[in-house]
């Protein structure tokens, strides 16, 4: 096998995802390449309620801290 060493790591492509559950409530995740980074953990009556949430997560996660509980 040939390995190309010159070739361009791939990059992240961080990305939110909006969508329904089976329930019909409306849940995001965070993609990261091609791996889910972080979720919603719950859902929301309404897609704006979901990109709030959104939102919120992009305003407040650069400064969050790391904790060991």
């Amino acid at each position: 096998m040939e390995v190309n060493l010159l070739a361009t790591p791939k990059k992240p492509n961080p990305r939110f995802e909006v969508y329904r559950d089976d329930l019909g409530e409306w849940r995001w995740r965070l993609w990261s390449s091609s791996d889910v980074i972080a979720d919603s953990g719950q859902g929301y009556s309404t897609k704006a309620h979901a990109e709030r949430a959104i939102a919120a997560v992009k305003r407040v996660a650069p400064d969050a801290p790391i904790v060991e509980e």
